[in-house]
């Protein structure tokens, strides 16, 4: 075999394991919670200008207890990790949420959670923001 012919098969045998169809295989298993293009009212996503800032947090809300009217100008991913939460987004409705839903919070448009069941409602909030935009703008 030609040098040649040995530096083709090495090139070809380099790609193949450092190709990302391989990198997957080998890859813990993904759960994917939420792939999508949209909020929970539909809006398409778009990111905030400026730069970037993320935060992750865990809200934790007793039964009754409300959030007050509120909007986010950013992306906010949501996953409801226990209890039951109610969302009244004025005029597009009011949504129910249970421990293992995740979404896309609603963004520009004013909205109120509410903790409607019995026990605490502990949800991960993971805003994709901006250093120069509020996550969380509260209705005066």
């Amino acid at each position: 075999m030609k040098n040649s012919q040995r530096a083709g098969r090495l090139i070809f045998f380099l790609t193949l394991i450092s190709s990302p169809l391989h990198a997957q295989e080998n890859y813990p298993p993904l759960d994917v919670l939420l792939s999508t293009n949209v909020s929970t009212i539909g809006q398409n996503i778009s990111y905030p200008d400026g730069p970037a800032k993320i935060t992750a947090a865990i809200v934790t809300m007793k039964p009754g207890q409300k959030t007050g009217w509120h909007k986010h100008d950013v992306p906010l991913f949501a996953y409801i990790m226990e209890g039951q939460l109610s969302v009244d987004y004025g005029s597009a409705g009011v949504k129910t949420y249970h421990a293992g839903d995740s979404l896309i919070e609603a963004f520009s448009t004013k909205h109120n959670g509410e903790n409607t069941g019995g026990v605490l409602v502990r949800i991960m909030a993971v805003f994709v923001g901006s250093q120069d935009i509020p996550n969380t703008i509260m209705e005066e």
